[in-house]
């Protein structure tokens, strides 16, 4: 039976699963999330009651978690890209930056959505304000890191830049990464660039309207 991925094209946390799918061009069923697709929805529900994607299903084995479905896939669906490196002090750093991309960039600005999707009479300039805040103060902290880097760590592609390319492709339609950083603003092309993640964005693209602060008119 071929996996299953529970999630939603246009869900960041789902890109971080897909993008792992497609590196190592790993056969899977989308069950896509969504008011045309009831019955996934049931599915669903059933397996997980959480209701939180995405969630990948093996036989009779559901992953939680998009850190947690990246690395189940290099345990029992390996392929020729390693998402974790074997060296056990690299992959430290990896799933150290990926907590790093998912916390402090993607749940960072995450209150800005949030806030647009509220009534205007119960919306809080202040969460904003300080959600983006929290944006602004890690970008330059990750453009001094990303000095003479192409990846977030070591030498290679890795679930670290898997988290960074969905945190800084939103993030910044959010709170615009500066002109002035420019070893972050080039890494954000380069994982954009990435045939596994520019497949993400092109397939997320006709949702782009469901945005709730209003997707800017580029990438």
């Amino acid at each position: 039976m071929a996996l299953q991925l529970f999630g939603h094209p246009f869900s960041s946390y789902t890109w971080k699963a897909l993008i792992a799918l497609y590196e190592n061009d790993t056969p899977f069923d989308f069950r896509v999330l969504g008011p045309d697709q009831p019955e996934n929805a049931t599915e669903f529900a059933r397996l997980w009651p959480v209701r939180k994607f995405p969630l990948l299903v093996d036989g009779d084995t559901a992953v939680m978690e998009s850190s947690a479905i990246v690395e189940y896939l290099q345990l029992h669906h390996p392929g020729p890209v390693r998402l974790i490196p074997d060296d056990p002090e690299l992959a430290f750093e990896v799933r150290k930056f990926d907590r790093i991309f998912d916390h402090s960039v993607m749940d960072a600005a995450q209150p800005v959505v949030n806030d647009a999707l509220k009534p205007p009479e119960r919306r809080d300039p202040k969460d904003v304000a300080e959600a983006k805040e929290r944006t602004a103060r890690i970008y330059p902290w990750l453009d001094a890191h990303l000095a003479g880097r192409e990846w977030a760590v070591g030498n290679s592609f890795t679930l670290a830049d898997i988290a960074a390319a969905p945190s800084l492709f939103y993030a910044d339609w959010i709170e615009p990464i500066p002109e002035n950083l420019g070893n972050l603003r080039a890494y954000r092309t380069r994982l954009l660039a990435r045939p596994s993640v520019s497949r993400c964005v092109e397939d997320a693209r006709p949702f782009r309207p469901w945005f709730p602060p209003g997707a800017p008119d580029r990438d």
